[in-house]
């Protein structure tokens, strides 16, 4: 039988002249646009059999193939995240079919909700889909054009040393404690959530993060610095396997972004992130005269570039160089009176 009930769902089940069994649901409760479905695929079946036609794939396909071949990425869970969004919007849908108005239109949903930076990295997850269908599996001629995002440079946003004793003074001690951390270190806001006592060496003043818990992928080495050192000894005793923990010295698995709003608001801080802290420990370190490449191995930034934002805060450190044309043009003149 073409065609079998379950529930409310009507399945095809059918053998294609090679020989292989399709059996799959047709997403539908109506028995007639079922029957259609079916007679798509039999007639599909047939053309890639009789006459070399490629199969007709469908994203559900290159996104499942594509998550199963990726699924050793450190990033994966975000990247199936990702897939599920993009799944929203082209499930069932032939890969032939998909262009570049159909991608355009699932970015313009979130238009007013995602930054330039959120936007891209879907769009480049979905371009390496399409690509690897092409080039990879042989599933696709071509991939259709993807849109392009605009880099609009962002001002820093950081503290001045004002307004982090403020802000400090209005969060809950729990959460201040993080904070004074993550200034004194500039870690992200995920690795002082999860950093565990086996992370940390008091005697020798380190803790580190692991390259598989690091954005760049590679082991940071902190120094801790009196401030931290201070965090440490008041954590001592509240978890035995975390450092950080709530009001009740459970593991935070979520950031508490009510506390952390009001926090601000009673302070009179706007326009900032958690994530701005680690701008500020950048910012103060490059103002008191802190190289960048010394900066960038120090926050683990995986390349110079990203530390590069940081050099007009501290424009002092050109001076020695800007000064070598005043003794160039110095010793000229000393010449010219001596002749």
């Amino acid at each position: 039988m073409a065609l079998k009930k379950r529930g409310k769902t009507w399945w095809v089940d059918f053998t294609t002249p090679s020989g292989e069994r399709i059996r799959c649901t047709s997403g539908t409760t109506d028995r007639t646009q079922a029957q259609e479905f079916h007679d798509n695929l039999k007639a599909e079946a047939w053309r890639v059999h009789k006459l070399g036609d490629r199969p007709n794939y469908t994203w559900d396909e290159a996104a499942h193939r594509w998550l199963v071949e990726k699924s050793y990425l450190r990033s994966y869970k975000t990247r199936k995240l990702m897939i599920g969004w993009w799944h929203t919007h082209f499930r069932g849908m032939a890969l032939k079919d998909i262009t570049r108005n159909h991608i355009q239109e699932a970015i313009n949903t979130k238009r007013d909700v995602w930054a330039a930076g959120t936007t891209r990295v879907h769009l480049d997850l979905i371009c390496a889909v399409l690509r690897r269908a092409m080039v990879e599996w042989e599933w696709l001629d071509r991939v259709p054009p993807i849109p392009r995002v605009k880099d609009h440079k962002k001002r820093i946003r950081w503290l001045t040393s004002e307004e982090a004793l403020r802000l400090l003074q209005h969060l809950p001690d729990y959460m201040a404690e993080m904070m004074r951390f993550s200034l004194a270190t500039g870690l992200r806001q995920r690795n002082v959530m999860n950093l565990e006592w086996s992370q940390v060496d008091l005697d020798r003043r380190v803790c580190w993060i692991y390259g598989d818990q690091a954005k760049a992928g590679k082991d940071i080495h902190v120094t801790l610095n009196d401030t931290a050192m201070g965090v440490f000894e008041r954590q001592k005793g509240k978890h035995p396997q975390y450092v950080f923990v709530g009001s009740r010295n459970q593991h935070l698995k979520v950031f508490y972004r009510e506390a952390w709003e009001a926090a601000k608001e009673a302070a009179g801080i706007k326009n900032f992130r958690w994530h701005d802290l680690r701008h500020t420990w950048a910012s103060w370190l490059v103002q008191d005269g802190t190289p960048l490449n010394v900066l960038q191995e120090m926050g683990g930034w995986a390349t110079y570039d990203m530390v590069q934002r940081y050099a007009h805060l501290s424009p002092e450190q050109f001076t020695k160089h800007a000064s070598v044309v005043d003794r160039m043009l110095n010793v000229t003149n000393t010449a010219q009176l001596d002749l």
